[in-house]
């Protein structure tokens, strides 16, 4: 196992690789910015349909007044992001070209708005349709959101643009500057839209969804879930956050999974899609990637070893919240050759004995998308409609974590409590728990005693929750000290306009393959970028004394 773990790990840059491809970054990028739409539809789902299950029915016209925020937020997902994904996307190639010769992103967003709707909406008399302005115009703001952006890079590459002279202010200049590349935009979809349907008989959005369909059904069979989660799972191993190679190549199943369940849930009948974000956050990765909401209880509880017990007791309140990073790095699961056969065939059976109760037992899937923070247990439970037999699964799901982990759990406790007991590694203390009483360099010292005016730092990560960890540590730092300085965490790609109001920026251990590029992106501002390794980002966010040391270490 050793053997395999140091060969996965020489391929490591290949799938950094993976991980930073523009066009899988756009697509979560974009979702991540629509992340409180989904969210803020839900409500209203939640309002207008959970009371059902007591048999308290509202009215049709409070349904209705319900409905509408839903339609008109969730209804319009797809259009939605067609914007924010070219936005992403030109926010990447704006990243490679010169300060001085930017693409307009949001003149990219308005032409991936006029193009998605040239593809994908059908007129009316006296409107438009909306049937593919939602999750089953997803596919299609993917293509929309793709083309756009390189349409005007090569303008903008090539110079051509509108000239206009020197004396002319520079926002009317940027609006001729734009008018070519969004006029190829718009025209080369017009044209598209004409001759596909010339051709086909139909629009783009209702072909490319009839094209994938069975993609979308194997996808939720027991194959497809386990290549989907098995490789969520493997990648995260690696120590590269999975989620961001593998949910854009699956995001836009899981939204129109959701969107169906609901229909036939309203229709009377079985939700019976298998494959959506509920199915990820509260099943195949209860507690985080890996499923490791149990392990992190048996190493808080069951654990003779001291680091396992402090980690897993530091751990159990962010892991039941889905933040389970501590853990990952911490204990260290990631690249720890006990953990590889339970942290990736754990998920794939939890998804497995879902798809069981799903399609054996009759019970219902995912109808609504909840926020990933909540607590798993609960999470299985109101996302399916509070059903009965999502209570028996969740006690079915604890069970087999358990029995899968425990033999590997039982292994890795024995070996590092010998190690204890023979003093053979570190003190576990030096390692987990940074010391109060470490002394300041004495170049972080000289800076903190110099800092007047107050610092700003923000903490990257892939999702903005394990970062908050650390942006805490260093707030909590700063003001046992007295020092003037704030800290913020945000999801990497929020960031890129907002990079000249801090003086530091630092990753997360998922995203330190990310530092080249944020060191690029910080050229031409005061900004500095840091990255960090996981047992020193556990230690610092454990520590708000040696976490604001890092800040300044930096800084000086």
């Amino acid at each position: 196992m050793n053997v395999l773990v140091s060969r996965i790990e020489k391929m490591k840059p290949t799938f950094e690789k993976i991980s930073n491809n523009p066009y899988l970054r756009a697509i979560r990028d974009g979702f991540i910015s629509l992340i409180p739409v989904i969210l803020f539809s839900s409500i209203f789902l939640l309002v207008a349909y959970v009371p059902n299950i007591f048999d308290f029915y509202w009215s049709a016209g409070t349904e209705a007044v319900l409905m509408k925020a839903y339609n008109y937020s969730m209804g319009i997902l797809g259009l939605l992001m067609s914007s924010t994904v070219a936005k992403s996307l030109t926010d990447n190639f704006n990243s490679k070209l010169p300060k001085t010769n930017q693409i307009n992103n949001v003149s990219t967003m308005i032409a991936a708005i006029i193009s998605f709707l040239l593809l994908g909406v059908d007129p009316l008399e006296g409107g438009l349709s909306t049937g593919f302005m939602g999750t089953k115009g997803l596919l299609t703001a993917f293509v929309v959101g793709f083309v756009v952006p390189n349409i005007y890079r090569f303008c903008i590459k090539n110079n051509i643009t509108v000239k206009m002279p020197e004396e002319v202010p520079g926002n009317i200049s940027q609006t001729f500057k734009d008018l070519i590349p969004i006029t190829l935009s718009v025209v080369f979809f017009w044209l598209f839209d004409l001759g596909f349907r010339n051709f086909v008989g139909t629009n783009f959005s209702e072909k490319i969804i009839e094209l994938f369909q069975p993609i979308f059904s194997a996808a939720d069979g027991y194959l497809g879930l386990a290549l989907i989660f098995g490789a969520m799972a493997f990648f995260w191993f690696v120590g590269i956050h999975g989620p961001s190679i593998v949910e854009p190549a699956v995001a836009a199943i899981y939204i129109t999974n959701v969107e169906a369940n609901l229909q036939l849930y309203q229709n009377g009948e079985q939700a019976n899609r298998i494959l959506s974000q509920g199915t990820q956050y509260f099943v195949a990765t209860l507690g985080g990637t890996g499923a490791t909401l149990v392990i992190t209880l048996m190493f808080a509880f069951m654990a003779r070893s001291k680091q396992l017990r402090t980690i897993g007791r530091a751990s159990s309140v962010p892991v039941l919240f889905g933040v389970n990073e501590p853990m990952l790095f911490g204990a260290p699961i990631v690249l720890n050759p006990i953990f590889f056969i339970p942290f990736i065939l754990t998920p794939i059976l939890n998804v497995w004995l879902f798809k069981f109760f799903v399609d054996v037992l009759g019970m219902n899937g995912f109808i609504y998308n909840l926020p990933w923070t909540t607590p798993g247990p609960l999470g299985l439970i109101m996302g399916t409609g509070f059903a009965f037999q999502a209570i028996i699964l969740m006690l079915v799901l604890l069970v087999v974590d358990f029995l899968v982990y425990f033999p590997f759990f039982k292994v890795y406790d024995n070996e590092l409590l010998e190690k204890e007991r023979t003093q053979e590694n570190e003190v576990i203390e030096e390692k987990l728990e940074v010391e109060e009483a470490q002394v300041v360099t004495a170049a972080a010292a000289e800076a903190m005693a110099e800092t007047k005016t107050e610092k700003k730092v923000l903490v990257l990560c892939a999702n903005g929750a394990t970062s908050a960890m650390l942006a805490n540590a260093i707030k909590k730092g700063a003001q046992q000290k007295g020092v003037p300085l704030d800290s913020t965490a945000m999801a990497y790609g929020q960031h890129k306009e907002l990079i000249g109001e801090f003086d530091l920026i630092i990753l997360a251990p998922q995203m330190a393959s990310m530092l080249g590029e944020l060191q690029e992106d910080v050229k031409g501002y005061e900004t500095k970028a840091a990255s960090t390794s996981g047992a020193e980002y556990v230690a610092l966010a454990r520590t708000p004394e040696q976490a604001l040391n890092f800040v300044f270490e930096n800084l000086a």
